[in-house]
């Protein structure tokens, strides 16, 4: 249920056979490429094109490929063009401690549709985005759905559905995945959002050639996903990843975790409203509204802002010497003003490192990230099959 090998070619030990394998590579290539012929898949793919052939027909058996026009050549026969059926989806649910968002998405990764859910602070928490969840599934009884995939700030034991890391969140969480099958009959995928933003960046980010790969999920607080060596790097209990939670500064901010000083106390969304309410900002409610004020010109928002990405880069730094990825990508609002905090990130990431050959970036699909990373958990689970 938890296989999170990259979903190419490029493979090395696996427990799935190789007809799985196969049908995870077509399906794949479909996606990124589609309209595409048999021919050219077999060519793009190096598989026979017998084996393409039994693998299509099964797919368009299964309705999770349609045949569409056929290419006009000068000569010979004239090849059918393939496609991915845009009536099967996905339901994505990004969850934040006082609001979610629910999205249905195409196997392709486009978010054709979203709301927000406004998530009560005690037992109705969940009934709320079960709710929200069912009356989706009734407005769209055209498609078919091939799972639920959720992203979740903090961390559930993978074999329980038992949370054991959520400081952020201050509703139950216990038995999540559980109460969403119940209701829906549907396959669901839970895991931390920073690990479904990492796949995400994997499925939809152009970097499946890329095996080292470390998101940052910049928000509530901040997480990290870690793709080593083309897997997803869990650790005991599934609690690799929580450099947030790096102590920075040991006289600094009490933490939720208990301690004092982590690196979100000092980098996270909430760090920089704190931080401008303390340095003569006045009162702000979101952190976009922070955006736009030091976008417009507020000095205290725009130091706060600065500072922000001061510390990003000095968590970054302990990311870098400890793991050495190929590539950092950074998710959340953060992104948005990422002319103004980028190279200040950068600099400060790079100073007295032994050797700072890791690249940074933005997620390329900006806010979409965490909704495409919870799409990527049930195509990475292998849910459409």
């Amino acid at each position: 249920m938890y296989s999170t090998s990259l979903p190419t070619h490029q493979k090395t030990a696996t427990n799935r056979t190789p007809r799985e394998i196969n049908r995870s590579l077509v399906l794949n290539i479909l996606r990124k490429q589609q309209p595409i012929s048999r021919a050219d898949l077999a060519r793009v793919s190096g598989l026979q094109r017998s084996t393409i052939s039994l693998i299509i027909e099964e797919l368009i058996a299964e309705r999770l490929v349609l045949e569409g026009s056929t290419a006009r050549l000068p000569r010979g026969r004239r090849p059918t063009y393939l496609q991915i059926n845009p009536q099967r989806a996905i339901l994505a649910l990004d969850i934040h401690p006082e609001q979610a968002t629910l999205a249905v998405s195409d196997l392709c990764g486009k978010i054709v549709e979203q709301r927000l859910i406004n998530i009560p602070s005690d037992n109705r928490s969940v009934a709320a985005m079960v709710n929200a969840v069912k009356r989706t599934l009734a407005e769209h009884k055209d498609k078919t759905f091939d799972g639920i995939g959720i992203c979740l700030p903090g961390r559930t034991d993978p074999q329980t559905d038992k949370p054991i890391f959520a400081p952020n969140l201050h509703f139950p969480i216990a038995d999540l995945s559980k109460r969403f099958i119940a209701a829906t009959g549907l396959r669901v995928e839970i895991d931390n959002v920073a690990n479904a933003c990492v796949l995400g960046e994997v499925w939809f980010g152009g970097t499946e050639t890329n095996h080292d790969i470390v998101a940052v999920n910049v928000s509530e607080g901040i997480g990290t996903g870690i793709l080593a060596n083309g897997q997803l790097l869990r650790g005991e209990h599934g609690m690799a990843g929580e450099f947030g939670h790096v102590q920075l500064m040991p006289d600094g901010p009490l933490c939720g975790c208990g301690s004092h000083g982590c690196w979100e106390m000092l980098a996270s969304n909430r760090a920089a409203m704190r931080d401008y309410a303390a340095n003569g900002g006045n009162g702000i409610s979101t952190f976009p509204a922070l955006l736009g004020l030091a976008q417009s010109g507020d000095k205290h928002a725009g130091a706060a802002l600065e500072r922000m990405a001061t510390n990003l880069g000095k968590g970054l730094r302990v990311i870098v010497a400890a793991l050495a990825p190929k590539e950092i990508v950074i998710v959340g609002d953060i992104t948005s003003v990422w002319h103004r905090v980028g190279p200040i990130i950068d600099s400060t990431m790079r100073k007295d490192l032994l050797r700072a050959n890791t690249s940074l970036r933005p997620a390329y699909d900006g806010n979409l990230a965490r909704l495409r990373g919870a799409v990527a958990l049930v195509l990475t689970a292998g849910a459409v099959s």
